[in-house]
């Protein structure tokens, strides 16, 4: 799964300040996205501003019952999301760009279940396979509203009964590896609430106020970069997508969309079945 922070507009001045301050609080709500997915899911990967999060089906419980539990972590993550942003936004005291559209930010989610490899490089452990390529690319879609769950079909398969209702259907054209079926739910029609601003005192706002600047001191400094990699920050470059398909191969099928039904193997898009990955591990996961 992978929890995707959006929403600041194009009218965003680009200057230090506020490239500095939207660094420190897209770092602070990753960080509270984190929290509200453990212990059940685990961070594989921060890139830029969104969080690549996994988790093992576990042996003892058929893989339908634990993903009936992916809506309520999704929504753990959001009620997390939200309380730092709600935070965020009752001690403000900075009115640059960055500061002002942190209460516009919105979190999606897209989520997919099927086959990873695990692989050690140092001290990093790295997930790679058709699927993980498969998840990244929903990133990419046409859903119309700015906070969702995008969901592939096994997961949606495997979503607790009550609500599948919510789930509206979409066609997605996934770069090297075709049209595929996706489901959506948008987030507003399961918790509309969102936690209440607090009115904050003018020393409290100050004190907030010097904890951002002091975290934006390296970015201000020019000791790190701001904002690099990140996704949908206006008039920063994207990063170039680093996960690619094995050379000479148009189109694949992840190994999770190929079904078998009378003793033969069918799938989804007219695509060939993915050859096996050369990895020490694999393992399946959501």
């Amino acid at each position: 799964m992978i929890a995707d922070i959006g929403g600041y507009t194009k009218f965003m001045k680009l200057h230090r300040v506020n490239l500095a301050h939207a660094q420190v609080i897209i770092a602070t709500l990753l960080e509270a996205v984190i929290d509200g997915a453990e212990p059940k899911l685990k961070l594989a990967k921060l890139e830029g501003d969104a969080a690549f999060f996994y988790a093992k089906l576990p042996q003892q419980q058929s893989d339908k019952d634990a993903l009936a539990q992916f809506a309520s972590i999704a929504g753990r993550i959001r009620r997390a999301f939200l309380e730092k942003q709600a935070e965020f936004e009752s001690d403000r005291l900075c009115n640059c760009d960055s500061c002002v559209q942190a209460a516009q930010l919105t979190l999606k989610f897209v989520a997919h279940v099927g086959e990873v490899a695990f692989q050690r490089i140092k001290r990093l452990t790295e997930l790679a396979g058709v699927d993980v390529i498969f998840v990244h690319r929903l990133l990419k879609n046409n859903v119309p509203i700015p906070e969702y769950m995008l969901m592939s079909e096994p997961v949606f398969e495997r979503l607790d009964p009550d609500l599948k209702p919510l789930g509206k259907e979409s066609k997605e054209d996934l770069e090297g590896l075709g049209e595929v079926k996706t489901i959506y739910i948008d987030f507003t029609e399961i918790a509309k609430e969102r936690p209440e601003i607090v009115q904050r005192s003018f020393f409290q706002k100050l004190s907030a106020w010097f904890k951002l600047t002091l975290r934006a001191i390296p970015f201000f400094a020019n000791k790190r970069k701001s904002c690099e990699g990140f996704r949908n920050f206006p008039g920063i470059e994207p990063p170039p997508d680093s996960l690619v398909l094995p050379a000479g191969v148009p189109s694949m099928t992840p190994p999770s969309m190929i079904v078998e039904s009378d003793d033969k193997l069918s799938v989804a898009p007219p695509t060939k079945p993915s050859e096996d990955l050369p990895a020490a591990t694999k393992a399946d996961g959501a």
